[in-house]
């Protein structure tokens, strides 16, 4: 169904993408065509795995998944959450090989793109390709942050970071209810992505807690932000590396 553009849309790529480029209606209708094949992924699944040379360019559109490697005894490294809008492998239309895995952490509905439509958008569409170009940045600002967290934050700041940056990046997917989002990690999911134990990993949510930074209603499934300008200067968070603000009028 054609959307106006710059008007209300529930779909998270064209709501991301906005950020990144003036997208005319053409250009939005043409997303949406691009995102007309979609599959159903159970938890805990691999899309893809490294080493795999997909047929398709993987684009989240409900639920979450993260990038992630196996180390040799066995351990996992998330290294990066992947939420509604993401591409999880957009590279792959020029590098051909996964040099990572893709999992899914909740049920997912993924949306794929053959490699021709990557390539006939790189070849007619300038504002979309501009679009793609801005959100491949982004990911790399994202990872550049990581690496930081995981290399000078202790980890309770980097766990509050985290959340800080979820915040920013679901409510640019339109999935930001008030100061609350879904939260579905399990300590083992926060253990493997700050790289600590999962007894830890529960240890700085509950301080966290304990601080009157964030709640957790509903068994943990969610998260509320209890006082987003305390938790932000808590965590040394300034989200410009997430580069959302808007380039449309």
């Amino acid at each position: 169904m054609k959307e106006s553009q710059g008007g209300q849309t529930s779909n998270p790529l064209i709501r991301k993408l906005r950020y990144g480029a003036e997208l005319s209606d053409a250009d939005e209708q043409h997303l949406h065509e691009m995102l007309g094949q979609v599959r159903d992924f159970d938890a805990h699944t691999d899309v893809t795995s490294e080493g795999d040379r997909p047929e398709y360019v993987h684009v989240v559109l409900e639920g979450f998944a993260c990038r992630y490697k196996i180390v040799p005894d066995g351990g996992r490294q998330i290294m990066a959450y992947l939420v509604p809008g993401d591409f999880c492998d957009l590279h792959v239309a020029l590098l051909g090989e996964m040099d990572h895995s893709i999992g899914t952490l909740t049920k997912c509905r993924i949306a794929q793109i053959s490699r021709r439509s990557v390539d006939e958008v790189t070849a007619g569409w300038p504002a979309i390709t501009r679009a793609f170009w801005w959100a491949s940045l982004v990911d790399e600002g994202v990872l550049r942050e990581w690496l930081v967290s995981m290399g000078r934050r202790p980890a309770d700041k980097q766990l509050a970071h985290l959340i800080c940056e979820l915040a920013y990046r679901l409510d640019a997917a339109g999935m930001l209810e008030g100061r609350s989002f879904a939260f579905p990690f399990t300590q083992h999911d926060l253990g493997d992505t700050l790289g600590i134990s999962e007894v830890h990993a529960n240890r700085m949510l509950q301080q966290l807690r304990r601080d009157n930074l964030i709640e957790l209603p509903g068994g943990g499934r969610r998260i509320t932000i209890q006082h987003r300008e305390r938790l932000e200067e808590f965590a040394d968070f300034h989200p410009a590396y997430l580069h959302l603000k808007k380039r449309m009028k």
